[in-house]
């Protein structure tokens, strides 16, 4: 008998090919939606865009284009584009993401030629408006990329920034400095995160539920305080000293993009810088690969002498002081005083931007980006008078927020280990 074993055809692996629907699908559906807002609400006219703003070094004149032409035209490149994923898809290829970011840019453009109808739409304007709101997005989104990717749930980020924005404005308007208000308001996105880390690691209570109640909790304690201490002594502890804007000269002349970027307080330069070291850290450094070992496979980090829950404890830490950060941008520089639950439902906003960036710190900080863009947006639309009812308009932010996480992410796999205290032994 032959000692060799014949493999017959039908027991060689099948090649699993899989289709990927779910972007063209969403293009489509956000074409047919702009194809019949452009056809039922036709507005004819102009539309001017204004490129410049500042002192630039090559001065921009504004750019006019005939609308209902000018939103057609790209319509065509739309479908195409759209065409194009189809077909991707149909092939099993994976979705490129080119295409999904021309498609927004086009989508965009047409819809701000519609909505800017005999009118002006200031890009300068429109885009540094936007990057200040998306701001403490980004430090929230900062926070809570840390906190996941070393397995703790970080719903209270909405909390820390709370909280961060409180112990800005009350330090720096008795110290008079707005760094020392930064630092206080690091201090209090920590003790927010220190009160989930306690509970959720140490008496291993549920970090959704945690992170909820923090929330609730914050936002109880800083109207309590608002009401008994800032309101009767305004003057005193809610006149906090703001941080000035820094230009950096050549930068800031760069047409278009120089006066966003690089016309900013200490604070927004502060988040570059952050945004750019999580990124590093997180995938070059010893802190990253542990604290990513940590929230993968706590029992494999275990193994190697990595202290689980202590470096989940310290790391949460770090993320309360990092969303901390972005609540001090609203009482250190865009309102130079604290209110009543003033940061507006932002932290969930961030948390939505970690799960679209797929727990990765640059995606996340552009998920930020772009649902600090779609907030400025609304405020834009109003101003140039858009006939879209403004209920839709106050709609619009969390409506791109639900499109993209559900549109482009889907399903989407986090660290393993998010949510799961860890025993040991």
């Amino acid at each position: 008998m032959n000692a060799t074993t014949m493999i017959p055809e039908s027991a060689a692996p099948a090649v699993v090919r899989v289709r990927y629907p779910k972007v063209p699908v969403t293009l489509a559906i956000a074409t047919v939606l702009l194809a019949a807002l452009f056809l039922f609400g036709a507005r004819d006219g102009v539309t001017s865009f204004r490129l410049s703003g500042g002192e630039t070094l090559i001065p921009l004149g504004d750019v006019s284009v005939p609308s209902i032409a000018t939103v057609w035209i790209v319509m065509v490149l739309l479908v195409a584009l759209t065409a194009y994923a189809a077909w991707d898809a149909w092939q099993y290829r994976k979705p490129r993401v080119w295409v999904a970011v021309a498609f927004g840019v086009l989508a965009l453009f047409a819809f701000l030629t519609w909505a800017g109808a005999g009118g002006l739409v200031p890009v300068v304007s429109l885009l540094a408006g936007a990057l200040s709101i998306s701001v403490p997005i980004v430090f929230g989104a900062m926070g809570g990329v840390i906190g996941e990717r070393v397995g703790v749930v970080n719903v209270a980020i909405e909390g820390q920034l709370l909280l961060g924005a409180f112990s800005a404005a009350v330090i720096g308007s008795l110290t008079g400095n707005p760094y020392v208000g930064l630092i206080g308001a690091m201090i209090g996105g920590v003790l927010v995160s220190l009160v989930l880390a306690v509970f959720a690691i140490k008496y291993l209570v549920e970090q959704v539920i945690v992170g909820v109640v923090l929330n609730v909790l914050v936002t109880g304690l800083t109207g309590f305080f608002y009401g008994i201490l800032l309101v009767p002594n305004e003057e005193v502890v809610n006149r906090p000293a703001t941080f000035p804007r820094l230009p950096i000269p050549g930068l800031v002349e760069i047409p278009v993009l120089g006066p966003v970027l690089f016309n900013q307080p200490f604070i927004v330069y502060l988040m570059y810088i952050t945004v750019a070291v999580v990124a590093w850290g997180l995938y070059r450094t010893r802190w990253g690969l542990r604290l990513r070992a940590v929230g993968e496979h706590p029992q494999a980090a275990d193994t190697v002498g990595i202290k689980v829950n202590p470096t989940r404890f310290w790391n949460v830490s770090l993320a309360g002081a990092v969303a901390g950060v972005g609540g001090a941008y609203f009482t250190l520089v865009s309102v130079p005083q604290f209110g009543e639950e003033m940061t507006g439902g932002l932290g969930f906003i961030a948390l939505a931007a970690v799960i679209f960036g797929r727990w990765d710190p640059i995606r996340a900080a552009l998920a930020a980006l772009l649902f600090g863009f779609a907030t400025n947006l609304q405020n834009l639309l109003t101003v140039l008078g858009s006939p879209i009812p403004g209920q839709f308009m106050q709609m619009l932010p969390y409506v791109v927020t639900i499109l993209a996480v559900a549109g482009f992410v889907g399903q989407s796999r986090g660290p393993a280990a998010a949510g799961k205290p860890y025993i040991k032994g």
